[in-house]
């Protein structure tokens, strides 16, 4: 089933073309790196762990701690334009930013409010027992990785330089620091469920967890552009297990909050927890 009305359509063509219309040569806007939102969204979002969209309208507006506030479906959005693009906030009144919401309520508008469905957003991985390996990562990205994302991470462009038919992984034009996917649960996840494309699916994986967290610690390893995160996080014991950037108020470094161990984290962060409650 594809959008209905003028604006979902419009929606679901800017989430599968962004770069003709909001990349570098964009023809609305030049506003964003020339990755289109699909590139990490399968399928415009609607395939379970596939950075699915369906519990967005259910669960927005809502408190996010990464900010510190009640942030709306158009804040959660232009986030996306900031980091994963690394580009420049949409106009909250464009008929883009209502074309994109549309879409959105499309996906979603059918889950009650406050839920979210098996299969939105991304699969939680079990935590290794060990960190997660870079050297080896480059093992699985070579195997498994390199002939769509290129030798270097560049990705494929399209032959009419309108986007990406495979996207950077790492380098000037591929998401930034700031983004999700720079947390190696998510990036981990992510590619489980839906790595190498056209190979695996949620349910019938390719690669192991463990080169699942091995490839996302070799990607995230790499160099990418940088964002101002200053301002994240303003309450640090809400960072998650994975943020890689300090600090922190568990006692562990940035080390082992990029790569892992994770379970001795989490460990600590619970038992914490059960201190201040008795």
């Amino acid at each position: 089933m594809k959008p209905g009305d003028t604006l979902e359509r419009y929606g679901h063509e800017l989430i599968s073309n962004t770069s003709y219309y909001l990349g570098p040569k964009g023809t609305v806007a030049p506003i964003s790196n020339g990755m289109n939102c699909q590139n990490c969204h399968v399928e415009g979002g609607t395939i379970p762990w596939g950075n699915n969209y369906s519990a967005v309208v259910s669960t927005y507006p809502k408190l996010r701690a990464r900010s510190g506030q009640i942030e709306t479906v158009s804040k959660r959005v232009n986030d996306c334009f900031e980091r994963s693009l690394n580009g420049k906030a949409l106009d909250t009144n464009s008929r883009e930013m209502k074309a994109i919401i549309a879409y959105l309520h499309w996906v979603g508008d059918e889950v009650p409010k406050g839920e979210s469905p098996a299969g939105s957003g991304i699969l939680d991985l079990p935590y290794l027992e060990r960190a997660a390996d870079p050297a080896k990562g480059k093992s699985v990205y070579i195997a498994s990785c390199q002939t769509c994302h290129g030798a270097n991470g560049e990705g494929q462009p399209k032959p009419d330089g309108s986007g990406y038919v495979y996207p950077p992984l790492w380098g000037p034009h591929s998401y930034n620091d700031g983004a999700g996917l720079f947390r190696l649960s998510r990036f981990a996840g992510y590619v489980k469920a839906n790595m190498p494309f056209l190979q695996a699916t949620y349910d019938h994986p390719v690669l192991t967890d463990a080169e699942a967290w091995d490839v996302a610690a070799f990607v995230n390893s790499q160099p990418r552009p940088k964002k101002d995160i200053s301002q994240d996080w303003p309450d640090i014991s809400k960072k998650p297990i994975d943020h890689p950037f300090g600090p922190f108020s568990d006692g562990f470094g940035e080390e082992q909050h990029k790569f892992g161990p994770f379970k001795p984290i989490k460990e600590a962060r619970d038992a914490a927890k059960k201190s201040v409650s008795r």
